[in-house]
């Protein structure tokens, strides 16, 4: 099998996870990722719960979404969202939407949409990175120190994932020495992707999730002073500021701003190739040394 027909599959799989099936008025059940180790991915909730919303609104785009990780999610169960449209005026419309397994709630978020209307314009400059021709990508970095990376994750770390990620700095994937300064990564779809604004949206959101913890973990090096940790996101949050494909290089600018006890804070803005400031993001996650390591992964 080609790369090309392992990414078209990869990005198959992922489209399939967020094509919900609606199983009564604004209630949807999503299928999980069947090649991730450990509980669920927070990206793959997190996008499912802004499809969820996205299927009660009629032609707006998504604005802004803040969530809440509540409880671990179990990938052998489908979740099921429910959706609440708390409003719908002429500009904004806003939902809610709870995540649950085994009858309890896993994630929770809210949702915001927002007709198109003339405004101001001004944006940060892009950073002077490297593009991504001249980084390495997730595959490269598991062949080159795959000596390093605990057997048991050797299959996930070289899958084709549906995310083509090419990094400034070793992934927290792989133990690493403290790096300072801010994190650079590029990403977009490994295949590309319909033409539906909104499934772009989603996609991204999925994407944003990937590497923010890095950014945190970095400047004290995965096998730091604690020794292995446990990581976990505790919250996210993404703001769209333009149209963008997600299927198209983007560059994931990140930063730590603190970090204290068990928690730490990261950062990202997302920048096209031409330097088109077009998304935001914020999390907090949990950094907490364990025994062994629980997680290694994004």
């Amino acid at each position: 099998m080609t790369d090309e027909t392992r990414a078209k599959d990869a990005i198959d799989r992922l489209l399939a996870v967020l094509d919900l099936e609606e199983i009564d008025l604004n209630i949807y059940r999503g299928q999980n990722e069947s090649d991730r180790p450990g509980r669920l991915f927070g990206g793959q909730v997190a996008a499912q719960s802004l499809a969820a919303a996205g299927r009660t609104v009629e032609g707006l785009p998504a604005h802004s979404l803040h969530g809440y990780f509540l409880r671990p999610g179990d990938p052998s169960l489908p979740v099921v969202y429910s959706v609440d449209r708390i409003r719908d005026g002429r500009s904004f419309t806003t939902r809610r939407v709870v995540a649950q397994q085994h009858g309890k709630a896993i994630f929770n978020m809210s949702v915001s949409f927002h007709a198109a209307e003339p405004g101001y314009d001004h944006q940060f400059p892009m950073p002077d990175v490297p593009m991504p021709e001249d980084l390495m990508s997730r595959g490269d970095y598991a062949d080159e120190y795959i000596d390093r990376i605990p057997k048991e994750f050797h299959p996930w770390v070289k899958r084709m994932g549906p995310i083509d990620t090419r990094y400034g700095r070793p992934p927290s994937f792989v133990p690493a020495e403290p790096s300072e300064g801010p994190g650079v990564v590029w990403l977009r779809a490994a295949a590309p992707l319909p033409d539906d604004p909104s499934l772009h949206q989603c996609v991204l959101t999925y994407a944003t999730d990937i590497s923010l913890i890095d950014s945190i973990v970095q400047p004290h090096g995965r096998m730091g002073s604690y020794g292995p940790l446990m990581t976990a996101s505790l919250d996210h949050a993404v703001w769209f500021h333009k149209p963008m494909r997600a299927d198209e290089w983007l560059l994931y600018y990140q930063d730590s701003p603190s970090a204290f006890g068990a928690r730490g804070l990261a950062r990202g803005t997302i920048y096209t190739r031409d330097g088109e400031l077009v998304a935001s993001t914020s999390q907090e996650a949990l950094i907490r040394p364990a025994s062994k390591p629980e997680d290694r992964s994004e």
